[in-house]
């Protein structure tokens, strides 16, 4: 049976996927802070860990041996919209350690969990292809997944892992359902976990989606700066 840790699995996306990736006859380890949430799920473990707190880290994933994992879904994350009038760092602290830091602590961790020939996936955003206003923090920190994945992809090469990137538009979540904005083309989980299960199952190396958002983001941002800031600050 293949194995699969998602971590950020209790909520939303992640929460989606561990139902998903468990009806399809993997075993899940589903790991977060919300662990209730998946207890009650057929072939899933759960795993209690905070992942902005280094040593719950290595204490939550201390038990699993090396090369236990044929899939790793780092998948949790934040967002917090800043007021530019009042910059608030440590919000801006907060949304980069969540998104950004704590990956860093797990793949510390569960890299030498994973198969030779495995696949790892880091969440990102599809709004890494255009800047959105009061998305200073979240912005940077998916920025920076980006990257992240791109060099973790050639230096995992020698052990034949495929890293995937992750970037989906507005998914109907516990986090969106707080934006006081309009969210074109709203996805439900089960429309996400499904186009992000199909791109795994690919080895894809960007799964990004709906496409619709993708291009509209992509012409917006070869438009000249004034015109994107018209149509950004109507949303």
């Amino acid at each position: 049976m293949k194995q699969v840790l998602i971590v950020g699995a209790t909520s939303g996306i992640g929460l989606q996927l561990a139902r998903d990736y468990a009806a399809d006859g993997w075993q899940v380890l589903a790991a977060g802070r919300n662990i209730a949430a998946v207890s009650e799920l057929v072939n899933v473990s759960a795993i209690a860990v905070d992942i902005t707190d280094a040593q719950q880290v290595e204490q939550a994933f201390a038990a699993l041996p090396d090369q236990a994992l044929d899939l790793l879904i780092l998948n949790a994350g934040t967002c917090e919209y800043l007021d530019t009038q009042q910059f608030d760092g440590a919000a801006f602290a907060r949304v980069i350690n969540t998104n950004l830091v704590a990956l860093g602590y797990c793949l510390q961790q569960l890299l030498t969990k994973l198969n030779d020939g495995g696949q790892l996936a880091l969440t990102g955003s599809a709004v890494v292809h255009l800047p959105f206003p009061r998305a200073e923090a979240y912005g940077a920190s998916k920025a920076a997944v980006h990257y992240l994945a791109g060099s973790l992809r050639l230096d995992l090469a020698s052990r034949a892992i495929a890293v995937s990137e992750i970037q989906p538009g507005f998914v109907a979540t516990p986090l969106t359902a707080r934006n006081q904005f309009n969210m074109p083309w709203l996805m439900t989980p089960a429309e996400a976990s499904m186009r992000i299960r199909r791109g795994l199952a690919r080895r894809q190396t960007t799964i990004a989606f709906p496409r619709r958002l993708i291009w509209s983001l992509k012409l917006l941002s070869l438009l000249p700066m004034s015109w994107q800031h018209r149509f950004l600050h109507r949303m």
